[in-house]
């Protein structure tokens, strides 16, 4: 695996150029020897290079030897466990789609990410409108290419189930540099209410003020609420359309309302007997491949501390229809290794990877 240095993520893709394949001529190989001694040359003058252009070189899987980055030696830890919760804006149950292109988009995605060794949760929230590269099908699950597009459109391409969840995992994998995701939770956004009156509600300080009369809900910053039914789901679902970068606002309420749901599930008495009383009330309007049960009781077991709660950092502009949210690749790198990586010794695992 090799994390690359600062780019800039293009808005289109271009298919690459074949290359076709020539028999090289015994004339030219004095040449390739020449090429071989300039490159053993630069190989001893790389030092200066990369004191220049940060750059994280390791080896194939993630959980196998040691990086160096800015003049740190990393290697992965290998005790964390990083799942995805995406919450879907789409209404009713979860339900199949007919065609490949109506499978509801994902408003809310998080890496939630166990040490149970260091006892620790941490959580990275991913702005919705992120521009990366995603799989595009057609109404009949032709594929289309790769494209650069809003991540919240690849739950889209799918059956609305299973293979949209799958095929959004493996889109956030990809951005995190083929980051290993060990299963994931999506929600549609009508079963908020119930998960969140099955806790007994949910107490947050309201980060902005928020009005849906016809909904019965008003609510105002500053205040101290526990949220109910349909508080919570407009909590974490509205948003003014109308005003620029209201989704990374909503973000920022989708961050506190995690940490404290967690704060909930972790005072339910007789918590995993009552954990799997709310899966069967909401499953409806859940996909999953693992245990709801087992992992909100791994979660809960820690507090979700500010300082844990973590944001791809880039910046929001206006494209030429929707707006569009690009990583400041730099500081993606930093967090990937302050979340997935622990500082080492060089000798630790042998010579370090350069």
């Amino acid at each position: 695996m090799k994390i690359r240095g600062p780019v800039k993520r293009k808005r289109e893709t271009e298919d690459a150029p074949k290359k076709k394949l020539f028999w090289i001529p015994a004339v030219c190989l004095l040449a390739v020897a020449v090429l071989l001694v300039r490159a053993a040359m630069a190989f001893g003058n790389s030092s200066k290079e990369k004191a220049e252009t940060p750059e994280i070189t390791a080896d194939e899987k993630w959980q196998e030897g040691v990086i160096s980055y800015k003049g740190k030696y990393y290697k992965y830890n290998n005790r964390i466990d990083t799942y995805l919760l995406m919450g879907i804006d789409k209404s009713g149950p979860a339900e199949a789609t007919e065609n490949y292109m109506d499978g509801g988009q994902c408003d809310a995605i998080f890496l939630l990410v166990l040490d149970k060794e260091a006892e620790r949760f941490s959580a990275i929230s991913i702005n919705r409108n992120t521009m990366t590269e995603i799989d595009q099908y057609g109404e009949d699950g032709t594929p289309l290419g790769e494209h650069v597009a809003q991540l919240c459109l690849q739950h889209a391409y799918g059956d609305g189930k299973r293979l949209s969840c799958r095929r959004t995992v493996d889109a956030v994998s990809k951005m995190f540099d083929n980051l290993p995701i060990a299963g994931y939770l999506s929600l549609y956004m009508d079963g908020v209410p119930i998960l969140n009156d099955a806790v007994g509600g949910v107490e947050v300080e309201c980060l902005q003020d928020l009005s849906y009369p016809d909904a019965g809900v008003e609510l105002h910053e500053g205040e101290t609420v526990t949220l109910k039914g349909q508080e919570a789901y407009y909590y974490v679902r509205g948003r003014d359309t109308d005003t620029f970068d209201s989704s990374t606002q909503r973000l920022r309420r989708e961050e506190q309302y995690v940490a404290q749901f967690m704060k909930a599930v972790k005072a339910l008495p007789d918590k995993k007997s009552r954990l799997n009383n709310i899966y069967s009330e909401a499953s409806d309007y859940m996909i999953t491949d693992i245990s709801f049960a087992d992992l909100l009781t791994d979660f809960s077991d820690y507090d979700l501390t500010e300082d844990h709660i973590y944001s791809v950092p880039g910046e929001t502009v206006m494209g030429e229809k929707f707006e569009e949210f690009y990583i400041d690749e730099e500081g993606l790198y930093d967090l990937i290794i302050q979340v997935f990586y622990q500082e080492v010794l060089p000798e630790d695992d042998g010579e370090a990877s350069e």
